[in-house]
């Protein structure tokens, strides 16, 4: 399973894009892009995979990601009828000084937390939903108004879950972004071998060393820590498809089963086996 850039466009004469989905996807879309998103999920128990988070939720679901976080489509196994409203907007939609204003700060923090990636529920989930639910029906200039006060719900908020304990990118993430894709890429046609730093360091420009600190700034990770997080997101995958553990260790390229259960439960904190007994018992 591949993991897309998905490219966003804005709605016409809009800043920012709204999906009303009421269907049901059998396939992963495992994805990422530079826009924040706001996603609802009404009306079905799935899967919340948000960069390495990895949680079940039941009949509803809201959570505000920030730029770049992977994740995986929100209704992915939901087996009832479910909608969702989903709101896609880039960090300087409003203009590169909407943040500067006083009365924004709390939004500002908000927003600064989804790099995170947050998830929200209780009231909280109520009230924000009504006005999501409302949103495509009104004129854009509405809509505009409705989603800030969205916004100040969102971070006023005390029911509100961190889902990741760092950011999925390092801030300058934005200007290197071509590289950080093109490493990327490599990875993930190349996670079943063994990555070699040397040959994405050429591919990108860079010295072996210059290619590490670059690496280790942008993501937080050694390149080969980040590899071996990757194979074991991708072996979550797996096991979320009813894989055995040994068939998800292969498939992922590790050779030596005890190994894989070892990293498993250092990356996940649980081991595979109580991993995929937790989310494929309902």
């Amino acid at each position: 399973m591949k993991i897309k850039h998905e490219v966003i466009v804005p709605d016409e004469g809009s800043s920012f894009k709204i999906i009303v989905t009421p269907r049901l996807y059998t396939t992963y879309m495992w994805h990422y892009h530079p826009e924040y998103e706001i996603v609802y999920v009404e009306g079905g128990n799935g899967t919340r995979h948000v960069g390495e988070h990895i949680s079940g939720y039941q009949h509803s679901d809201l959570v505000f990601i920030g730029p770049y976080i992977p994740h995986l489509n929100f209704d992915y196994g939901v087996r009832t009828e479910c909608e969702q409203v989903v709101v896609q907007m880039k960090e300087d939609f409003l203009g590169a000084d909407f943040f500067a204003v006083p009365e924004f700060a709390a939004i500002k923090q908000l927003f600064d937390k989804a790099r995170f990636g947050l998830s929200f529920s209780g009231e909280t989930l109520a009230a924000v939903s009504t006005r999501l639910k409302r949103l495509p029906g009104l004129p854009r200039f509405e809509q505009l108004l409705e989603l800030l006060q969205v916004f100040q719900l969102l971070a006023t908020s005390n029911e509100v879950l961190v889902l990741n304990d760092r950011p999925a990118i390092n801030m300058s993430f934005a200007k290197d972004r071509e590289r950080m894709e093109v490493i990327y890429k490599y990875i993930d046609e190349h996670y079943q071998e063994l990555p070699d730093v040397n040959v994405v360091a050429r591919q990108v420009n860079l010295t072996t060393a210059a290619f590490c600190r670059f690496f280790k700034k942008n993501t937080h990770n050694t390149f080969t820590d980040f590899v071996n997080r990757y194979r074991i997101n991708q072996a979550r995958h797996f096991l979320l498809q009813n894989k055995s553990i040994s068939e998800a260790c292969y498939a992922v390229g590790f050779q030596n089963l005890s190994y894989f259960n070892k990293l498993f439960n250092r990356v996940a904190g649980e081991n595979p086996s109580t991993f995929k007994k937790r989310h494929l018992s309902g």
